[in-house]
């Protein structure tokens, strides 16, 4: 599973929902991944500390911060471009088997207590957010 985590003042994804400060995850799932990949991704986001304490240093998570999080499927995060320019989308799982584990992924955030709007799974979506920093973490 792979993720692109960037710390927002908002976002949102059409079709889909919004939100204010927090993080936009973009989430991409691969072959092999599994409900424990899942849940250990979204432990790790609501617990990544990307946000500035009274000093200015990242010592802050989403938990900390009460801030909430867009969750948009990704599956071209799982692009291999090692041979030729046309991307190979290989590695990345069925939607079947993605879909699943795109949605536990959001479960596992919303039980941490955060506040989770997504895109659509699957859709062609716009989406929209102010990086704030910027901040831009990929997590593997």
């Amino acid at each position: 599973m792979r993720a692109v985590v960037q710390r927002v003042s908002r976002a949102s994804a059409s079709p889909g929902g919004s939100i204010g400060p927090g993080l936009c995850v973009l989430v991409g799932v691969a072959e092999g991944d599994d409900e424990a990949a899942a849940i250990h991704l979204a432990d790790k986001v609501a617990r990544l500390r990307i946000f500035e304490n009274e000093e200015g240093k990242f010592d802050r998570s989403l938990l900390d911060t009460g801030g909430e999080a867009l969750v948009v499927s990704q599956f071209t995060l799982l692009a291999d471009t090692g041979k030729g320019n046309r991307p190979s989308f290989s590695n990345a799982a069925r939607p079947e088997v993605a879909e699943p584990l795109y949605e536990r992924v959001v479960q596992a955030l919303r039980d941490h207590g955060i506040q989770v709007a997504t895109g659509a799974f699957g859709a062609r979506m716009s989406v929209e957010l102010v990086n704030d920093g910027p901040v831009t973490i990929v997590l593997e």
